[in-house]
């Protein structure tokens, strides 16, 4: 069994409206769920990706209207790197972010630059096999357009633990002393960690929640058992609508999700209409209007 690289990124925002604009309009990805928590149905769970709502491409946001501004810390994911095709495409992003007003940074051959929360955000050359995963945005030039996640960076105090548990339970590769790479049958993906600031993290708007691991789903009950063979505590199994899940903290304390290729987002609707309407868990349907009067008001996204 291997990881088929990153599945999602679950983040927090305080502004659904302003977090709807920056990664629909700005980035170019697609809104391709519009739900709610299953834990709090009076929270948003807003669903981007690539046009087809691909694994390896979903970035996902929780909206707690109006809270205050997180801070990254120990335990905690503070940067999300996105491919693109070469540095032509990293030229195109410098100039379409200036343009919106985004400051952006050049650091190592990556471009870096934070959502309007301040989510740290880079954007690095595609060097994979890998199939692109594009939103296919009529405002970006399909050459220049992003290509799904490439890695994640953490803050961690564990690094011996974190790697341990990296390479003997979930199968990574270790790229050097504090890196490491999960690939699978179709892609791969990679985490970095970092040493933690002196200031301790702080959940809140522009900051990240949990990464996700992609799992075929015929082997996701054998990860549980793996999980369990090496001494890592972890959720059952949970019904998410949209893929199925388990949930574990790593030494370092990072939030992992292990997440199944499927069934995926048409599951609601067909794929040229995702996104347009509020999908509720069968659950919550029963309370749909309570629930729609206490979301915020979104623009219906047209078909693109």
């Amino acid at each position: 069994m291997r990881l088929d690289g990153i599945h999602h990124i679950s983040c927090i925002t305080g502004d659904a409206r302003a977090n709807l604009d920056f990664y629909t309009r700005v980035l170019g990805m697609r809104l391709v769920a519009k739900s709610v928590n299953q834990d709090d149905p009076h929270v948003y769970h807003l669903f981007y990706a690539d046009y087809e709502g691909s694994p390896g491409a979903d970035l996902t946001f929780f909206e707690y209207p109006g809270a205050l501004p997180g801070r990254a810390g120990s335990g905690m994911v503070h940067r999300i790197a996105f491919r693109v095709a070469g540095a032509a495409a990293l030229d195109f992003w410098a100039a379409r972010l200036a343009a919106e007003g985004v400051a952006t940074t050049r650091h190592e051959g990556e471009l870096h630059f934070s959502d309007p929360e301040g989510l740290a955000l880079a954007l690095v050359a595609d060097t994979t096999d890998d199939a692109p995963l594009a939103g296919r945005h009529p405002d970006i030039p399909a050459e220049h357009d992003l290509r799904g996640f490439d890695h994640v960076v953490a803050y961690g105090r564990d690094l011996e633990g974190s790697g341990r548990l990296l390479t003997t339970a979930l199968g990574a590769q270790a790229r050097d002393a504090n890196t490491w790479e999960l690939r699978g049958p179709s892609r791969g993906g990679w985490i970095r960690f970092e040493s933690p600031p002196a200031q301790p993290g702080r959940p809140g708007g522009g900051t990240v929640h949990h990464v996700a691991w992609a799992t075929e789903p015929a082997e996701h009950d054998a990860w549980l058992d793996r999980l369990a063979d090496h001494g890592v505590r972890s959720t059952p199994v949970i019904d998410r609508h949209y893929f199925q899940s388990i949930y574990f903290r790593e030494p370092s304390g990072v939030l992992y999700e292990l997440a199944t290729k499927g069934p995926g987002f048409t599951v609601d609707d067909p794929l040229e209409e995702l996104g347009r309407r509020l999908i509720l868990p069968p659950q919550f349907e029963p309370r749909r209007a309570e629930i729609e009067q206490r979301l915020t008001p979104l623009p219906d996204l047209a078909r693109r």
